[in-house]
């Protein structure tokens, strides 16, 4: 008894209905996760926008405060270098008396007023008014120094920025000339213009220097939150002020933003390693640039929406895929159930014709094939079992046949024998040849035999039949050489085609005939030819003489026509071997077979 395996048999099958729900189910879990990952990228974008244009606001509203500073700083040194009324006492001279050097601190007085009233005179380090030969009166959040003048015109900008028109007035970051302040304020911002009311004829002569504090730029940055990071530089990208500064890289930034023509707009920039945007501004006048960079990682998402999004979507989606995928496998698997149920009945012996299974859809097509099908095996089962009596009648009919070759033979025996004692040749002859052709018949047509033993049962054919017409026709056999004689040909294979020779080309042609058989090889082929100087064959019978199978009579000898002899060499040999028929009429006629030489 054949052994399964137990879990061949306790393994589930794996159904139509369920591999249906799992491919739903797959397409909807990706549907459900590209929603998702939508879901979060449109978020995530629109944070960005909201962010990024928070950001050139804080920008925007930054700049014109820096932008207001820059004017107030512009305009008080330009006041002090063009209005001569407010400062007559400057034409003092050192050499007057202790009530003018009064009047010269009165002044100095009044200068500091004059820049508290613009508001921003904490952030003013140093305001110099210089007037050759006259007194130098100063005011600022740092005390004076009798070396503030020398520092301050051994300065390397002091030339540079003294020769600048009020419209050239870019703002740059430099190391402070006064050694008391370098410990408190190691850099400034100057500005320098010569005084319009100058009686020299060098600007060297009569100046007012003005010294901003970094410090203006800081408050201005306080006021934001302090989360943020932002940086105000000049326009040589010298950092003046900054918010959470050294958090990133920004030094390549910063140097493209200012070379860049661009006076404003928003980047995406990797720094550090982190994804940023950046919004900028930068300003005509003063040259500052005012920057806010923003990780993207840092921005205000809410989390937990976004969760609670991603997996509300999700569960929504597995949910109706679930239930569509159900409802799908139970449509589509009821016509297939009833189709696999056909199937088994049919294995079971059951061929009637199922109508429910023949729907008008793609699934009805394949239930009306299978009922088809079925008919079909209904109608081939039932030939075979008529092709099986009928084999059997037949096997009993050929038992039955065997009997009478053997009483033939021993009748044919006798009559030989009775003729030999009669000394009468002629019938001892074809008695014998006639004992010969019905022995080599009984052994059955498809044997294979030598070339030798096929002409030696010709010649027994040919004998009686040249008695039975008194010699009308001759035979020539010509093989072309001596070991084609051992060459394998299918019994009965020449007979039909001498027999042709002579019943439809020599007799009907009411002369004397000659019929040369000749056998040769080429390319590995043995070709045998028959060909007789007959009636000859017009072209439109030559294809008839090879189809119709009707032409077997009761005539014929062997009971095997031309056809016979085509379909059985394609059928032993294949399709490239057979009969070939040339002919030409009231000349001739060559029947020629061809097959594989096997010797």
């Amino acid at each position: 008894m054949a052994k399964f395996p137990l879990h061949a048999a306790s393994a589930a099958p794996k159904t139509f209905q369920r591999k249906l729900i799992f491919y739903n189910m797959l397409i909807i879990i990706c549907i459900a996760c590209v929603v998702s990952f939508y879901n979060f990228t449109s978020y995530k974008n629109d944070v960005i926008k909201n962010e990024t244009n928070n950001s050139v606001n804080r920008i925007q509203t930054l700049s014109d405060r820096a932008a207001l500073a820059y004017d107030e700083m512009v305009n008080i040194l330009l006041n002090c270098a063009e209005r001569k009324s407010l400062f007559l006492t400057t034409s003092l001279n050192y050499s007057q008396t202790g009530s003018n050097e009064r009047m010269a601190l009165y002044a100095a007085d009044v200068l500091r007023d004059f820049c508290a009233i613009s508001g921003y005179s904490e952030y003013i380090y140093k305001i110099t008014l210089y007037n050759k030969d006259q007194l130098l009166i100063q005011a600022g959040s740092s005390a004076g120094s009798g070396d503030d003048l020398e520092n301050i015109t051994s300065a390397p900008w002091f030339n540079d920025y003294l020769t600048k028109t009020s419209s050239q007035y870019k703002l740059t970051l430099e190391e402070s000339p006064f050694p008391l302040g370098r410990y408190a304020n190691p850099q400034i911002i100057p500005l320098v213009r010569p005084l319009q009311y100058n009686e020299h004829d060098d600007p060297k002569d009569a100046w007012v220097f003005l010294g901003i504090s970094p410090k203006l730029f800081n408050s201005l940055l306080e006021i934001l939150p302090e989360d943020r990071i932002l940086y105000i530089t000049t326009g040589e990208g010298e950092v003046i002020s900054s918010l959470n500064g050294g958090r990133l890289e920004t030094r390549d930034l910063i140097g493209e933003l200012t070379a860049s023509e661009s006076f404003s707009g928003v980047l995406r920039r990797k720094l550090s390693g982190q994804d940023c945007v950046i919004t900028y501004q930068k300003q005509l006048v003063s040259g500052l640039l005012l920057m806010e960079i923003m990780p993207v990682e840092d921005m205000n998402f809410d989390h937990t929406v976004i969760a609670n999004t991603i997996v509300i979507i999700f569960f929504f989606c597995i949910t109706i895929g679930l239930i569509l995928s159900v409802l799908f496998s139970r449509q589509l698997g009821a016509p297939i159930k009833r189709l696999t149920g056909r199937l088994k009945q049919i294995s079971h012996g059951d061929f009637s014709r199922d109508i429910s299974i023949e729907t008008d859809d793609e699934i009805g097509m394949i239930g009306k094939q299978i009922n088809h099908m079925s008919g079909h095996i209904s109608e081939l089962l039932d030939t075979r079992v008529q092709s099986e009596k009928e084999k059997k009648d037949l096997e009993i009919k050929m038992l039955q046949a065997q009997i009478n070759p053997h009483f033939l033979y021993n009748t044919l025996d006798s009559i030989k024998w009775i003729a030999t004692i009669q000394k009468n040749s002629g019938i001892v002859q074809v008695v014998t040849a006639l004992s010969s052709l019905l022995k080599n018949m009984a052994k059955g047509f498809n044997e294979k035999v030598t070339l030798r033993q096929e002409l030696d049962f010709l010649n027994n054919y040919v004998t009686i039949e040249k008695i039975r017409y008194i010699e009308l026709f001759d035979v020539e056999i010509d093989v072309e050489s001596e070991s084609l004689y051992d060459a394998k040909i299918i019994k009965l294979t020449l007979q039909p085609l001498v027999e042709n020779a002579i019943f439809s080309g020599i007799e009907p042609s009411g002369r004397s005939g000659l019929i040369k058989i000749h056998a040769y090889t080429k390319n590995g082929i043995l070709y045998v030819s028959v060909t007789d100087n007959g009636i000859g064959i017009s072209p439109e019978n030559i294809e008839k003489l090879l189809t119709d199978t009707s032409r077997v009579t009761k005539s014929n000898m062997s009971g095997i026509g031309l056809p016979n002899v085509d379909r059985r060499l394609k059928l032993v040999y294949g399709e490239d071997f057979g009969v070939k028929i040339d002919s030409v009429l009231d000349e001739y006629t060559t029947i020629t077979v061809s097959l594989p030489l096997e010797v």
